[in-house]
């Protein structure tokens, strides 16, 4: 069995303290951690690991709320084994994983499935997404109740990549989670605004020929479904976030006392839709890629509390459905082991904003997990709290190699960009997932067995 002491952590960037991670919680801090460890006396079957944390800042372990692991049936893009290991080398020990899976996760077998693969895999925690709609026609309610009772104990429905656009499907949905507090994760597309659409509609879609997806169209099915959510009184979860609209309407919602929350992707935080003059398929996503207002709006909607958190929309595709035309490409990034890094170039190393390491732990994990009521994650990191924790180098930078990336996929818009701070060690259920920047498999100590 083994133990961790790590030395003079930056604890959310403040004071430095020594922590001891032990029986996958944090035995000891300050001074009284290297007292709790074991001293080697040979009485002990504990062997104890000892980390030099001087120079690195301490977080609780990352939660994303929107992640794309494609298993099953879509094994050649990812795997839950991949990708949970991507996420653990991005520092995330809890990932969501979305219900855009074939067979859909539509029912308690598909969600118990991916969970159980999560389980098996020991990488992080995978809380599956359930689809709100049967195969994610927006034709008829899922299996809601079926999949919260399951054992994946699903709290988080969403058809993302596709809208739930009819209201009263929508309004019914609300009304179905609030008996076991569940929430609805709404991907806001108006459908008929959007057919065809290939990027976001404006200028620079004028000037290349391609057809333009409008602002309105995410803005609309936002609207509707905060009034909805009052309306019936349920929870309302708003996926990736991407206009200045969206972030007025998320305040006026707020203001109004909506039970509300609205995540806001790495990638919609720093680039914009001047990167889609070169046709390259990187950078065709959904919703598309915004002009440089629409991001300085969500960078201070993310700022000021409007926007709840950070989630990746982790999409990864094989290479052959990026290397093509721009018309026939998939819409998707992989960003996982990207986000931290990304996050921290937009918006803590940013003057324009107050947003340090402690909002950092907040809109990364904290929250997330609030939203998703995974219990055990996003916790502070204080004795007796489950050892879930990421250790990050603040002044080392990267570059952004994409076959040397963990994901089984490769389509990242930022390749060979150069990202500041590096995920350095990730934990677990106290289990080291991640030592100096590299997965490790032989120390996970199957972190996930029998959780």
């Amino acid at each position: 069995m083994t133990s961790y002491l790590i030395r003079a952590a930056s604890v959310l960037g403040g004071e430095r303290t020594d922590l001891y991670l032990a029986d996958g919680v944090i035995a000891a801090l300050g001074p009284d951690a290297a007292a709790a460890a074991p001293r080697g006396d040979g009485g002990s079957a504990v062997e104890v690991v000892e980390i030099d944390a001087s120079t690195l800042i301490a977080l609780p372990g990352l939660v994303d709320l929107h992640t794309h692991l494609r298993e099953p049936g879509r094994e050649d893009a990812e795997t839950v084994a991949s990708g949970t290991r991507a996420a653990a080398v991005g520092g995330f020990t809890c990932v969501h994983a979305m219900a855009n899976t074939d067979p859909v996760a539509d029912t308690a077998g598909v969600v118990e499935q991916v969970w159980r693969l999560g389980q098996d895999a020991g990488w992080a925690q995978v809380r599956p997404v359930g689809a709100v709609t049967v195969g994610l026609r927006g034709e008829q309610l899922a299996e809601l109740g079926a999949m919260a009772d399951s054992a994946a104990a699903v709290r988080v429905f969403s058809d993302d990549g596709m809208c739930v656009h009819d209201p009263v499907l929508m309004r019914r949905a609300l009304e179905y989670v609030k008996a076991f507090d569940g929430v609805v994760a709404q991907h806001a597309q108006e459908p008929r605004l959007t057919a065809g659409a290939l990027m976001h509609e404006g200028v620079v879609s004028a000037a290349l020929g391609l057809t333009g997806w409008p602002a309105v169209a995410e803005e609309a099915i936002i609207a509707r479904d905060v009034l909805l959510a009052e309306h019936v009184g349920s929870r309302v979860h708003i996926c990736h976030l991407s206009t200045a609209g969206s972030v007025d309407i998320i305040r006026w919602a707020k203001a109004r006392g909506i039970d509300v929350t609205a995540e806001v992707t790495p990638h919609h935080l720093v680039l914009t839709d001047e990167a889609v003059r070169g046709y390259d398929p990187q950078f065709k996503v959904n919703p598309p890629l915004r002009t440089a207002a629409d991001v300085a709006a969500v960078r201070a909607g993310l700022a000021d509390g409007t926007i709840d958190i950070v989630a990746t929309d982790h999409a990864p595709h094989p290479d052959e459905d990026k290397d093509c035309e721009f018309a026939a490409a998939a819409m998707g990034m992989t960003g996982l082991e990207t986000a931290l890094s990304v996050v921290v170039e937009a918006m803590v190393n940013n003057p324009d904003h107050d947003f340090g390491w402690a909002d950092v732990a907040r809109t990364m994990s904290a929250a997330p997990a609030a939203i998703g009521r995974v219990s055990e994650q996003g916790r502070p990191l204080e004795v007796g709290e489950p050892a879930n924790l990421v250790l990050v180098d603040p002044e080392a930078t990267w570059t952004v190699d994409p076959p040397a990336l963990r994901t089984a996929s490769s389509n990242t818009p930022f390749a060979q960009r150069e990202l500041p701070a590096r995920v350095v060690a990730t934990f677990w259920r106290g289990a080291a997932t991640v030592l100096d920047g590299a997965p490790r498999e032989a120390l996970r100590e199957r972190a996930g067995a029998g959780a």
